[in-house]
């Protein structure tokens, strides 16, 4: 069976207590040949889209080994504890069943196997139900880096029932194209569920709308095509595209964040402004 050298760990635990440390702990302690890499623990409390999300971005570039995603709002309810086989053994994603796992399970091609954590002889005793990250999917990730058969750790379960996670996709629709923001990273970039080619025919410069509001953006290569009180879109490092401002944040800007609605239209060719604002403030007038 396969002995597993490397464990990416995703969380939304956080640095300020101790529970990072202690999952660390204890995988280590059950498998001390294991390298713990931690993707992030700064994921929203509680945000299993994001996090999910975070998997599906990072899947194809994560060692080969044991994925350890922890985002478990529901833990100690009757939701499942799994571990989901991909690559036939390639790798192995242990978490909870609340759709955490599943867009990196899809963009991995699929799970091949998945089996319920329910043999509690490879889990720590547990002095109450609510930290599942050290008393079940610790040891279970300890235990797989030591080689122990997945089948060994629960009875199967069909792949297909695992929970998906629930991803709203972008429309076309009357002359433009309807989506909504997927992720806001540090930098206040707003990456978009919309793909680049639904907007090349709409030339450069692009009509944003937001609500009632409307802005223009311009397409552009690289961040440092946007000029200053400019707002622009850009193919990101994952394809898809993001609305961005150089050096300054275009999510502060715009005043929205994940799930936010986001239409895109083409721009009407009545100014060369490429979508430079003036800021105005009602009631108070200009002096020349």
């Amino acid at each position: 069976m396969p002995r597993y050298d490397t464990v990416t760990f995703l969380s939304d635990y956080g640095r300020v207590d101790e529970f990072v440390g202690v999952v660390h702990s204890v995988i280590r302690s059950l498998a001390p040949h294991a390298a713990i890499v931690d993707l992030t623990h700064d994921v929203a409390p509680y945000d299993v889209r994001g996090a999910g999300l975070v998997l599906a971005r990072s899947a194809q570039y994560l060692c080969p080994g044991v994925v350890l995603a922890v985002v478990d709002p529901g833990v100690g309810t009757d939701r499942r504890p799994i571990a989901v086989e991909v690559g036939d053994g390639q790798s192995v994603l242990v978490g909870p069943d609340n759709g955490v796992l599943a867009p990196a399970v899809a963009m991995v091609g699929g799970a091949s196997r998945a089996v319920v954590l329910d043999d509690e002889s490879f889990h720590l005793p547990s002095p109450g139900p609510t930290f599942a990250g050290r008393d079940v999917f610790a040891p279970v990730v300890g235990h797989l880096c030591n080689g122990v058969p997945l089948e060994a750790l629960g009875r199967p379960i069909d792949p297909l029932s695992l929970r998906p996670a629930l991803m709203n996709l972008s429309r076309i629709e009357g002359g433009g194209v309807d989506g909504e923001v997927l992720w806001e990273d540090r930098y206040g970039n707003l990456q978009l569920n919309i793909d680049p080619e639904d907007v090349e025919a709409f030339g450069e410069r692009v009509t944003v709308r937001i609500g009632d509001r409307i802005r223009v953006a311009r397409r552009v290569h690289t961040y440092a095509e946007v000029r200053t009180g400019e707002l622009g879109l850009v193919v990101d490092s994952y394809g898809m595209l993001s609305l961005v401002a150089d050096r300054a944040s275009a999510a502060g800007e715009l005043r929205i964040g994940p799930t936010d609605a986001v239409r895109l239209e083409p721009a009407p060719d009545d100014n060369g402004d490429d979508g430079v604002v003036v800021p105005v403030e009602l009631g108070r007038r200009r002096e020349a």
